[in-house]
């Protein structure tokens, strides 16, 4: 038998309730019931069985560029719409890759500085639609 993914964790130097708020507010999906600011762990319920989003307070503070990180499509808005309401929730635009065509990304940092991708929403143009993902 394999192993299932069960959580997602990102470390926290702040508060992790503060983080898991702001990707909660992002992604739409609730905080759990049983946590509250101060606990030193703070879980995200994706739903369908898919692994939770965990944040943990550590001491160290983030190093280097992230490994692995999230491309996020947007649904029901543009990719310029989902990148402005991001910024409004607390995170800041690190590189803009959007090609002239409309392809391409904006890479974003959360309020800790893990990045993640914004592609092209499902209400921007479809010129030359081809897969996004190149190196995100």
């Amino acid at each position: 038998m394999n192993p299932a993914i069960r959580h997602i964790t990102f470390d926290c130097t702040g508060e992790p309730y503060e983080l898991a708020r702001f990707w909660s507010e992002l992604l739409g999906h609730p905080i759990s019931d049983e946590d509250k600011p101060g606990d030193p762990e703070v879980l995200i319920e994706l739903p369908d069985g898919a692994p939770g989003l965990l944040f943990v307070s550590v001491e160290e503070g983030k190093a280097t560029k992230n490994r692995i990180h999230f491309d996020l499509q947007p649904t029901g808005r543009t990719r310029s719409e989902e990148v402005e309401r991001a910024v409004t929730l607390g995170a800041r635009i690190l590189t803009d890759r959007t090609l002239p065509n409309g392809r391409g990304w904006v890479v974003m940092a959360d309020p800790e500085g893990n990045e993640f991708c914004v592609e092209r929403g499902e209400l921007d143009p479809v010129e030359d639609r081809v897969d996004d993902r190149v190196e995100g």
